[in-house]
């Protein structure tokens, strides 16, 4: 299956404040979404994010905040974004029906959320660089689960390809210069 932006959305789950100091590999994990953010931008798909809980995990980081004009976050306390309030009813009403993935945990949100997702009839897209968890076991065993559930995995930088389809396309500079 081919992944254009046409019917596209892009969901980041739970990059927060008192959750992502403990990630493994954080900085490579940041590097990376913010590329991701940026191509997303450049290929005008808006980026999606979710806080869980806010009130006990804080907010988006900023480093992640500031890419994203007119920043907002569906609030939720379920693990899988589609018990996020407002979520599906978003989707619905975009007609979406490729969302890809990034966030963090990749063996609890992240894992619920693509299930459910492909369950619910969308194809979910895990970016895997772009997502971790506290253990590297953890995010290994996410991956074989994603694996099991025929959920598409693929990179930032080849989503971002994927997505600018040719070296013709305007944008193909842009996600360029982002990846190098």
């Amino acid at each position: 299956m081919r992944i254009t932006k046409e019917n596209t959305s892009a969901l980041f789950i739970d990059f927060q404040e008192k959750l992502f100091p403990a990630m493994d590999e954080k900085e490579l994990l940041l590097k990376n979404t913010k590329i991701l953010v940026e191509g997303f931008n450049v290929l005008s798909i808006t980026p999606i994010f979710t806080q869980q809980y806010t009130k006990g995990l804080g907010e988006t980081i900023e480093d992640l905040k500031v890419l994203v004009p007119g920043f907002s976050a569906f609030e939720k306390t379920d693990f899988s974004c589609l018990g996020a309030e407002g979520y599906v009813d978003f989707l619905s009403l975009h007609q979406f029906r490729n969302i890809i993935i990034c966030g963090i945990e990749a063996h609890v949100c992240v894992l619920q959320t693509a299930v459910d997702l492909k369950d619910a009839g969308y194809n979910p897209i895990v970016v895997t660089d772009c997502i971790t968890s506290r253990s590297k076991i953890s995010k290994i065993g996410a991956m074989d689960r994603f694996r099991f559930e025929n959920i598409m995995m693929a990179t930032c930088e080849s989503i971002l390809f994927e997505l600018t389809r040719s070296a013709k396309a305007p944008e193909f500079r842009a996600i360029s210069k982002l990846v190098k």
